[in-house]
């Protein structure tokens, strides 16, 4: 009685078969003049891995125009860094140093 129906899988389509892309986030680290360059190398090299030269980069950076970004990622990982920044602690290096750094997250278009 069964034996006539045939079942194929379904196919997927083009669209069905792409993987779709989370959207990407910007970890922006702000200027403020109560942490220092080697707080800042340190800070990225210990948070984000970057290497000495990358750490001065961005801390360059962020001296000059007052924002930089530091990583692109997914809003999860970019949430767990902003967050890794803000608990980071204050620069030793600075006697009346507050706490730790300002970072924001802003959607890459």
């Amino acid at each position: 009685m069964f034996e006539d129906i045939v079942v194929s899988p379904k196919r997927s389509t083009d669209a069905d078969s792409r993987a779709k892309r989370q959207p990407r986030y910007n970890v922006i680290l702000w200027n403020d003049e109560d942490h220092t360059y080697e707080y800042v190398i340190l800070m990225l090299k210990e948070l984000f891995g970057h290497n000495i030269e990358r750490g001065f980069q961005i801390a360059t950076k962020v001296d000059a125009d007052g924002r930089a970004v530091c990583l692109t990622t997914t809003l999860e990982h970019a949430e767990l860094k902003r967050d890794q920044i803000h608990a980071y602690g204050k620069d030793e290096f600075i006697k009346n140093c507050q706490g730790s750094m300002t970072a924001t997250l802003e959607p890459v278009e």
